[in-house]
């Protein structure tokens, strides 16, 4: 099995997160629209996460550690 790169993995997310954010809006008007706006925003809140976790693999099982809030505690 090939090594697993986890900077390359924070790397896509981050690159997912960054394509999100400079996407271009469809041509969708009123519901449709908004639908697409907040899978939008989610989806780079998503990617967001997973790009500055703290991320490592520990006895063959990927770890991620994700602060949620400045204490951790706003989940």
């Amino acid at each position: 099995m090939a090594t697993f790169d986890v900077q390359a993995f924070k790397d896509r997310f981050r690159q997912r997160a960054v394509a999100v954010e400079e996407r271009g809006i469809p041509p969708l008007e009123g519901e449709a629209r908004r639908r697409y706006i907040e899978a939008a925003q989610q989806d780079f809140v998503d990617f967001s996460l997973v790009a500055d976790a703290e991320v490592s693999v520990e006895d063959g099982t990927l770890v991620m550690r994700m602060p949620l809030g400045e204490d951790g505690a706003d989940a």
